[in-house]
């Protein structure tokens, strides 16, 4: 049984709470919470019967988990990840593993040297719908890719950034692109391949924060195929969509929903069983932008940790989208293409 602690009980840590103190996973248990908020901690420690902690330090030392989890600023990612690898248990961090391609490389590094697994959240890798959409381009039933485009529609009052002083900074979260669009952005670089260049264009158009809460971009692949980048946090009244969509010259697919977690479209020129009932069997719309492949994320890193296997939710992969939101930022800090070939660094994401 591996035990996982929890360091950060913010918004996001409930949904892996839940999943670990709850049983939910097999072959894991949730041992300990840290938060510098003692407030923030006691509807875990008191649910679950695990001890608190207000330094991680502490918590490394008692509780002596196998993985720690890592849920706390993002501008603190890096920080929080290097400590705690010298204590050589696994780590999971929340997206976006870092904001600044130096830090994400130091913990790359620093987990190696300390032979420590580093995963990446990246849940929606693991929805059904999605999982299927991977398969079909492995299979290559698109044939030539022709274009990939994801839609970010959600709403985010300025409530929500009123609720922790970090949130929309450029030093420690960044706008929609590098929070709420974290995993869209990811998820069409894995379905579509590695991108050549890209052009932005970003606004704050409805809150009050450093960064942008609506950009759109538009990007070529390596492959030559074309790709469409909209996010928005301006949506009013409610969250409308997170979708991607795939186009090449045999099909097309649409998943979309809350959280790339529901069939829309569904359409290849050679049909087969499978397709008829595709749409049927993956229609459920997740009942959050959380989506259901938290679990699913877990299972994989428990199996990954146990047989040894590598898992395609490392630092690698973790690292691979955040050069495309680096690039993605410069091209809004200069005004012009940015080609990814340069190792494009945002001078504000992570900096201020």
């Amino acid at each position: 049984m591996l035990r996982f602690a929890l360091v950060g009980c913010g918004r996001i840590a409930k949904r892996h709470a839940d999943l670990l103190g709850n049983g939910q996973i097999k072959g894991a248990q949730l041992c300990a919470v840290c938060d510098i908020q003692a407030e923030r901690m006691d509807h875990y420690t008191n649910k679950y019967r695990i001890p608190g902690y207000n330094n991680y330090n502490t918590m490394m030392a008692e509780a002596q988990p196998d993985v720690v989890v890592v849920l706390t600023e993002s501008g603190n990612h890096a920080k929080h990840v290097i400590e705690l690898a010298g204590y050589r248990k696994h780590i999971i961090v929340e997206k976006p593993m870092a904001l600044s391609l130096d830090d994400a490389d130091k913990m790359i590094d620093e987990c190696n040297a300390k032979s420590v697994n580093l995963f990446v959240i990246k849940q929606n890798r693991f929805n059904r719908p999605i999982t299927r959409l991977r398969e079909a381009l492995i299979d290559g039933r698109f044939g030539k890719l022709v274009m990939g485009t994801i839609r970010l529609r959600w709403c985010r009052e300025q409530s929500y950034y009123d609720q922790a002083p970090w949130r929309g900074t450029w030093a420690m979260d960044g706008g929609a692109l590098a929070n709420q669009a974290s995993h869209h952005i990811d998820m069409l670089q894995w379905m579509m391949g590695d991108v050549q260049e890209v052009f932005a264009l970003g606004a704050t158009q409805l809150v009050d924060i450093e960064a942008e809460d609506t950009a759109v971009a538009s990007l070529r692949f390596v492959n030559g195929a074309l790709g469409s980048v909209e996010v928005t946090t301006a949506t009013r009244p409610r969250d409308q969509e997170g979708s991607i969509s795939i186009l090449g010259e045999y099909g097309l697919v649409e998943v979309g929903g809350f959280a790339m977690n529901e069939i829309k479209t569904w359409q290849f020129k050679e049909e087969t069983e499978m397709d008829r009932l595709v749409k049927e069997k993956f229609s459920v719309n997740p009942p959050d932008v959380y989506g259901f492949g938290h679990k699913a994320y877990y299972d994989h890193v428990v199996r990954s940790i146990e047989t040894g296997k590598p898992s395609f939710i490392d630092g690698k992969a973790g690292r691979k989208s955040l050069e495309l939101i680096n690039a993605i930022y410069t091209s809004l800090e200069t005004g012009k293409c940015v080609s990814l070939r340069k190792d494009p660094r945002s001078l504000r994401l992570g900096i201020g």
